[in-house]
């Protein structure tokens, strides 16, 4: 027996309401370009929308003039999507709050979660949506992913509850380590410091 690997997200397909209103969230509100259109090939009465959320994958919704726009919020039972997560940068981070209350949107605020901040918030069908923003940045050629199976290993090793900033920097600091060559022998950390120095 063997695995079926897979390399990443496709893309991701929801349930829409209409053209106009996908394309006003999708596009208007999170900022994803409207890349791709065509019939949905399995129901000819709708339509297959694609965006594209920053990084090369789609989100695509499947539309219908005739669905009636629908807010409730969708379930949280067992086998049920939970929240979709995208990331955004530091600076469009700390303008997220201020951008969903101009259009009456309600959140969580900011969440600080050890190794990334986020903020949760309902589409308008009722999909819970959460804006990530990591704490850190990987050294060249690693993943984020890496970083943070290194913090985790260091976090169990410590008995900590969970990953917190200095795990992730002495991760960073252990997978450059082994990542990039120096042509020193001594790479732990030394006071370079022999004698005071002024107030910067």
């Amino acid at each position: 027996m063997e695995k079926i690997q897979v390399q990443g997200v496709h893309h991701i397909t929801l349930v829409g309401a209409t053209r106009q209103l996908s394309i006003d969230f999708w596009e208007g509100v999170l900022g994803m370009p409207f890349v791709f259109e065509q019939p949905n090939l399995d129901n000819p009465d709708e339509s297959h929308l694609y965006f594209e959320p920053g990084d090369g994958t789609l989100i695509t919704v499947f539309t219908n003039e005739s669905r009636a726009l629908d807010a409730t919020s969708n379930p949280d039972g067992i086998g049920h999507l939970h929240h979709l997560a995208f990331n955004v940068s530091r600076a469009t981070f700390q303008q997220v709050a201020e951008r969903l209350q101009q259009r009456g949107v309600p959140h969580t605020g900011a969440i600080d979660r050890g190794f990334m901040d986020s903020i949760y918030f309902r589409d308008p069908l009722g999909q819970r949506l959460e804006l990530a923003c990591y704490k850190f940045e990987p050294p060249p050629g690693v993943l984020h992913s890496q970083v943070l199976l290194e913090a985790h290993r260091l976090r169990v090793a410590e008995g900590a509850y969970n990953i917190q900033e200095s795990h992730l920097a002495a991760a960073i600091e252990g997978l450059i380590q082994r990542t990039q060559p120096s042509l020193s022998t001594q790479r732990e950390a030394r006071s370079a410091y022999v004698a005071p120095v002024e107030e910067p």
